[in-house]
């Protein structure tokens, strides 16, 4: 059999896989014909079965019974990947579920080739944790162990914005200074790299990119802007009890408005203090609204009606979202004006690491020739205005963005192991 290599890209929000054969590359369907699939996992309560990515969605927001994780990639490098969770009363290891997750993918591609897959580049970002050099290092090799413990025997890594100038490179004409801007669902992340159709073949690349950064700030992060902006005060954020008015506690609309710490809310504890505080609550309405969240399990569901409004405000001015789920008649209107304020601040400190990005490179804004947007996040027209004016006077490159980062990976492969 041919010899073979493939590019993972497991993502905060959606996954890949790539390989690269006989010269040839094959994006592949991981979920019907779908070449991405969404990164979530859902444990049927009676057994564990995984189902994975719009299964897994599908069944959680039909209300079957069991437990539905996803932004996963998230949890790589801190204190929670040590300490596992409760998957349906049994504890579980996060390397174990994110490994059922990639082991899927794996079982995908071998389906599509035909034979067993033992090399991959897998895609990791230029920093899984701001600041923090020894979580970014655990958080690789955490992601090396899951790895090797689904069957991958020769392991290699890429940067994500890297990889998706890969991608791009076959379709520049000439020679061109690029900033790829990589903004995903955990992260944003830079590369500043020189690309052409004619270094296609070289197998070191290193001369040719010239500084990578990153923050941990992605399509997550926006999701948790619209939620605390416009729905969670439809369920008492911000609002008081008792006497003193003093201020309900904010950690538990934080956490209800961020993907990987919704399951940390359903406690009996919090339960219990979210009751004692609807006894003397000012806004007894909206409060309740936040204890059936609990009572129901019901955060993802919550999420994935704000992660909807912010699709929409892509495309629309305005949105009006149901939330009969919580209490009959519930709804929450917003508009592109208000989530656009809602993300400002975020929106800023990706465009300042981008530019520091440049500035690292030594080159300055206006040398850029090319900007590479990839990555979901790069859909948001707040986000593309921004960088079109940043560097308005640079072509700008905007398709497959959800794929190129696993073609990107699987192009990597083939050169790192050389394969033909």
């Amino acid at each position: 059999m041919s010899e073979i290599s493939c590019g993972v890209d497991f993502g905060t929000s959606n996954s890949t896989i790539a390989f690269y054969r006989d010269n040839q590359l094959t994006l592949v369907p991981v979920e019907g014909t779908n070449t991405t699939i969404p990164s979530a996992i859902f444990f049927e309560r009676i057994d564990n079965t995984p189902h994975y990515g719009r299964d897994a969605v599908q069944l959680f927001l039909g209300r079957n019974k069991g437990r539905f994780m996803r932004s996963l990639k998230r949890i790589l490098g801190t204190t929670i990947m040590k300490q596992g969770t409760l998957v349906n009363g049994s504890p579980m290891y996060f390397s174990r579920i994110i490994g059922q997750f990639v082991k899927n993918l794996k079982d995908k591609a071998e389906l599509e080739a035909g034979q067993e897959i033992d090399s991959v580049v897998m895609g990791r970002p230029v920093h899984f944790i701001d600041n923090d050099p020894v979580g970014d290092k655990n958080a690789q090799e955490e992601l090396r162990k899951i790895a090797q413990q689904v069957g991958f025997k020769h392991i290699e890594f890429q940067f994500e914005p890297i990889a998706a100038a890969f991608a791009h490179e076959k379709n520049v004409s000439g020679e061109k200074l690029a900033l790829v801007v990589d903004i995903g669902g955990g992260t944003s992340d830079f590369t500043v790299i020189r690309l052409s159709q004619h270094f296609l073949n070289r197998t070191n690349r290193a001369n040719d990119i010239l500084a990578n950064t990153g923050v941990r700030i992605g399509g997550n992060d926006f999701d948790k802007d619209l939620s605390l902006t416009s729905f969670m005060p439809e369920l008492g954020f911000r609002s008081t009890y008792g006497d003193k008015h003093l201020p309900v506690p904010l950690k538990y609309y934080y956490d209800l408005a961020e993907w990987s710490k919704v399951n940390s809310l359903y406690t009996p504890k919090n339960r219990m203090q979210i009751y004692q505080y609807l006894g003397q609550s000012h806004d007894p309405e909206r409060l309740s609204r936040l204890l059936n969240v609990i009572d129901q399990e019901s955060g993802h569901v919550l999420l994935g009606a704000v992660e909807e409004a912010k699709i929409a405000l892509t495309y629309h001015d305005v949105n009006c979202s149901s939330l009969d789920f919580l209490a009959e008649g519930c709804t929450v209107e917003t508009s592109k004006a208000v989530f656009e304020e809602s993300i400002a601040a975020e929106i800023e400190q990706v465009t300042v690491a981008a530019t520091a990005c440049v500035q690292e490179a030594g080159v300055r804004l206006q040398d850029i020739e090319l900007i590479v947007l990839t990555g979901g996040s790069t859909e948001i027209p707040a986000v593309q205005l921004a960088f079109r004016e940043l560097f308005s006077h640079a072509e700008v490159s905007d398709t497959n963005k959800l794929d190129s980062v696993g073609v990107g990976l699987a192009y990597d492969s083939q050169r790192k192991f050389q394969m033909g």
